[in-house]
């Protein structure tokens, strides 16, 4: 299904050389991990989350990261996740996005970084409004301005800008008001739990709202139990990625495991 590297783009050693990860002194794949509608039960985009080799932890492999290497490897990423993603057959399932995780300090600047990526996206046939990029909030942004950059770029590129995480880490609101991406991914520190505990419930129909008021897409993370979806969905948010629907899984495209749909009132 991998198409060849074709020899007339724009940088034609580019695409080829993060994908054989010239520059780094290790090895990593990709795991993949589906975000639900879980009202409708299709799939909304798969993230693509670094892995060992022998499967090993992302904390193991961005370990080995430093300035010498944190560019090299942040381009490899997003070449091999399209990779993958194209020859296990993401473009197959309709309006399915891959979701990418980027560092924003291995991105010097927007539009030159970005060339690798769409090279990737034009061997692969990867259209590229079907590219999703989250940056975590747990990730400290010492120049917001750039930070903003980045988004501004993706968002003019066709990419859908997410922020992973949020409600954790550094910035709280005070980052959503710095930038309006067009996702928030709502941490898991605040859905655990949600259907018995009052003060998550609040922040997260605070978060709702105020998304609502942008236009943006919410994701509810880390959802594990039948109460945590049931509450979600009655607050309004459908899309949803966590264990009680699927683990992430190497070399594969995980479904949604077998369940059976909370009851919504609907009145």
């Amino acid at each position: 299904m991998t198409q060849g590297i074709p020899q007339t783009s724009i940088r034609p050693t580019a695409c080829a050389e993060c994908r054989t990860l010239e520059g780094l002194n290790f090895e990593f794949t990709m795991a993949f991990q589906p975000i639900f509608n879980v009202r409708s039960g299709a799939a909304y985009a798969y993230e693509a989350l670094v892995r060992g080799v022998n499967g090993e932890c992302a904390a193991s492999i961005l370990a080995k990261l430093d300035d010498s290497n944190r560019y090299r490897f942040d381009q490899a990423c997003r070449v091999k996740a399209i990779e993958l993603a194209a020859d296990l057959g993401l473009l197959a399932i309709p309006d399915c996005k891959l979701s990418i995780n980027f560092l924003p300090k291995a991105v010097y600047r927007a539009e030159t970084c970005v060339r690798a990526t769409l090279e990737a996206a034009r061997v692969f046939d990867f259209p590229l409004e079907r590219l999703m990029f989250e940056v975590t909030e747990g990730e400290k942004v010492d120049d917001p301005d750039h930070l903003k950059s980045i988004f501004q770029e993706y968002e003019r590129q066709g990419f859908t800008t997410a922020i992973d995480d949020f409600g954790s880490g550094y910035s709280g609101l005070n980052f959503l008001a710095m930038f309006q991406p067009q996702v928030l991914k709502i941490d898991m520190a605040l859905t655990r739990r949600i259907d018995s505990d009052h003060v998550r419930q609040a922040i997260v129909e605070a978060i709702v709202l105020v998304s609502q008021r942008l236009n943006i897409t919410v994701i509810a993370e880390g959802v594990e139990s039948e109460e945590e979806c049931e509450t979600l969905l009655q607050m309004g948010i459908s899309l949803m990625q966590g264990y009680l629907f699927a683990e992430p899984a190497i070399g594969v495209l995980p479904a949604m495991a077998g369940r059976s749909m909370p009851a919504i009132d609907q009145t």
